[in-house]
């Protein structure tokens, strides 16, 4: 038996509608989807920070 919390509030993922169940899995796509992003982000951001120091050595 899972529970989920939202807002505070503790539920029995088996007692939800077949909806709110549909809407949970929705959510928990979707944060999954954010932290996939940010990690691509974080990714990006150390590569430009390296092709920036890049530069900047040839430019000197």
């Amino acid at each position: 038996m899972a529970n989920v919390t939202i807002d505070g509030k503790e539920y029995d993922v088996d007692s939800l509608s077949k909806e709110a169940k549909e809407q949970l899995a929705s959510l928990k796509f979707v944060q999954g989807e954010i932290q996939r992003l940010q990690a691509q982000m974080a990714v990006c951001q150390t590569a430009a920070a390296a092709y920036s120091n890049a530069l900047k050595n040839l430019l000197d």
